[in-house]
C-alpha cells in the first residue's frame, strides 16, 4: 500500500469544492487513507463540510481521515499537498464593490488592485508560512487572481507552486456543439490565465476548425436567435465569441471570453447583443445575484443533510469523478500516474514567445513523480493575440503587482487610468477613492498610502 499522503485544504468551506475535491480522492485507488486537513476561518461552515465529507467517506468505503482547524499554520504541519482555493472577501461584497464602481460609470467592474490586495495577502501568507513549515509541499493554488497570485508567489517565494483554472474545459462545449467526440478531440490552448486561446483543435486527427467554420455559417445565426442560457457562464458558442474568433483567427476559451475587448462589455444592452439572454454572461448586475444564489442554495443543501442522518450524502452529491484537476495532480505527484495536464506555471520552457521566464503562463504540462514540465505549443500564439489581449494583461498584472509590494497610491491610479473605461482622471480618482473608503477596505486603505 502507498503511504499516506497529506493534503490540506485552505478555504475549506466551500460547499462544492471541497466535496468535489472529497469525491475524486474517494474514488482514486492509490489515495487511500489519506490525510485532509480541511481549514476555513469560518467555525460553523468548515465543521458541517468536514461531517459531510466524513459521512460521504463512508458512504464509499474510504478511509480518508479528516481533520478540520481555523489555525492555517497548524494545517499545515506534515502536509505534503495545499490546495488553496479562499476568497478573502467574497461574492457578496464582491456585489457591493461592483454597485460602487457602476455608479461611478465603471460598468460592473470590481475593485482591482485594491480588491486583489487581500488575496495576494493571503496567498503570500500561505506560500511563506509553507517555506517554514512544510516546504517540500507542493501548493496547488486554485483561487482568483490565478495569473497575478501565482506569479506573486513564484518570484517572492521558493514554494513550489501550481496555478490551476477550469477555463479551458470550454473545449468541450465547443465539441459538444459542433457533435464532435470530445475523446476524439486534441487541442492546445495557451496563454495566460483568462487570456487563453485555441491554438490546435483536431477532431480524428485532422483538423477541426473547418467544422466551426460550417457551423458557424449553417447553424450559427439560428443557434444566436433562439438559444437562451440555462447557466450564468453559457458564453462559449455566442455570437460575440464567434466574433472574437473572426476577429483574432482563434477562438477564446472559457473565461477569456469576459477579458477581451472593452465593446463587448460596455454595458448591459451590449452584453445581452453579444452573449444572449437571459443574463449578457456571467458579468452583469442580473447574472451574479443568480450565481450567488445557487451557491447559497448548494449550502442550504449541505445544511439540509447534515440535518438528516438518514439521508444518503451520495444520492445528494452523486458518485462520479468531477473534472477538476487538484487530485489527478497530486496522484501523478505522489504515485507517478503521469498525465498531461492544463497548468499555470513560469514561462521557463517558453509556453509563450517573447514573455519573460518569471512570467506565470497558462499551458499544457506533462506531470509524474518527477514535478511539473512544461510543453511547448505545436502552433504559437499569433502576433495579433500576443500583442492585443496577452501582453496588455501582463503589464496590467505587472502593474497590480507593483503596487501591492509597494503599497504607492499614484501605482492604483494609474492602473485605473489605464483602464479603457475612464474617461478622466477625476473619474479614476474618484472611484479609487470610494473604493478605499467602503467598508470592508480599511486594510487595503492603510497599505496604498
Amino acid at each position: 500500500m502507498p503511504p499516506t499522503t497529506s493534503i490540506t485544504v485552505i478555504g475549506a468551506g466551500s460547499a462544492t469544492f471541497s466535496l468535489g475535491l472529497v469525491k475524486d480522492l474517494c474514488l482514486t485507488e492509490n489515495l487511500k487513507g489519506a490525510h485532509v486537513t480541511f481549514m476555513d476561518i469560518d467555525a460553523g461552515r468548515l465543521a458541517n463540510i468536514t461531517r459531510l465529507a466524513e459521512r460521504y467517506a463512508r458512504e464509499l468505503g474510504s478511509d480518508l481521515r479528516f481533520t478540520a482547524t481555523t489555525d492555517r499554520q497548524a494545517s499545515l504541519d506534515g502536509a505534503q499537498f495545499v490546495i488553496n482555493t479562499a476568497d478573502v472577501k467574497g461574492h457578496h461584497h464582491a456585489r457591493r464593490v461592483r454597485d460602487l464602481t457602476t455608479a461611478h460609470g465603471y460598468y460592473y467592474f470590481g475593485a482591482g488592485v485594491i480588491g486583489q490586495y487581500y488575496n495576494f495577502r493571503l496567498m503570500l501568507d500561505v506560500a511563506n508560512d509553507m517555506t517554514r513549515i512544510c516546504p517540500d509541499a507542493w501548493l496547488i493554488q486554485s483561487g482568483n487572481p490565478v495569473f497575478d497570485g501565482t506569479t506573486l508567489m513564484t518570484r517572492q517565494t521558493k514554494v513550489k507552486v501550481i496555478g490551476l483554472c477550469h477555463g479551458h474545459y470550454g473545449y468541450l462545449e465547443i465539441a459538444r456543439r459542433l457533435g464532435l467526440d470530445p475523446a476524439r478531440v486534441t487541442w492546445e490552448a495557451p496563454g495566460v490565465n483568462h487570456a487563453i486561446w485555441m491554438t490546435t483543435f483536431r477532431h480524428h486527427g485532422e483538423d477541426a476548425y473547418p467544422i466551426l467554420d460550417r457551423w458557424i455559417e449553417t447553424e450559427g445565426p439560428k443557434f444566436w436567435d433562439t438559444h437562451v442560457a440555462a447557466r450564468t457562464h453559457d458564453i462559449q458558442m455566442s455570437r460575440g465569441v464567434i466574433d472574437m474568433y473572426n476577429l483574432y483567427g482563434l477562438m477564446p476559451i472559457g473565461d477569456t471570453p469576459r477579458q477581451v475587448g472593452w465593446w463587448y462589455h460596455s454595458d448591459a444592452e451590449t452584453k445581452l447583443r453579444w452573449f444572449g439572454p437571459p443574463w449578457g454572461g456571467p458579468d452583469t448586475e442580473t447574472a451574479r445575484p443568480v450565481h450567488v444564489q445557487q451557491l447559497t442554495e448548494r449550502l442550504a443543501q449541505v445544511d439540509a443533510v447534515l440535518k438528516d442522518e438518514g439521508a444518503q450524502v451520495t444520492s445528494v452529491f452523486g458518485r462520479e469523478r468531477t473534472r477538476e484537476q487538484q487530485v489527478p495532480i497530486i496522484d501523478a505527484l505522489a504515485n507517478g500516474v503521469a498525465g498531461c495536464f492544463q497548468v499555470n506555471v513560469p514561462n521557463v520552457a517558453g509556453i509563450l514567445d517573447g514573455v519573460a521566464s518569471d512570467v506565470v503562463v497558462e499551458g499544457q504540462a506533462w506531470i509524474d513523480r518527477g514535478g511539473v514540465h512544461p510543453m511547448r505549443p505545436a502552433r504559437p500564439l499569433p502576433a495579433r493575440i500576443l500583442r492585443e489581449e496577452v501582453t496588455p494583461r501582463i503589464d496590467e498584472m505587472e502593474r497590480g503587482l507593483e503596487a501591492f509590494l509597494s503599497g504607492d497610491r499614484r501605482l492604483v491610479l494609474l492602473d485605473l487610468l489605464a483602464d479603457r473605461r475612464t474617461r478622466s482622471r477625476d473619474q479614476a480618482e474618484g472611484v479609487m477613492n470610494a473604493l478605499l473608503e467602503m467598508p470592508g477596505h480599511e486594510e487595503a486603505a492603510a497599505h496604498f498610502r
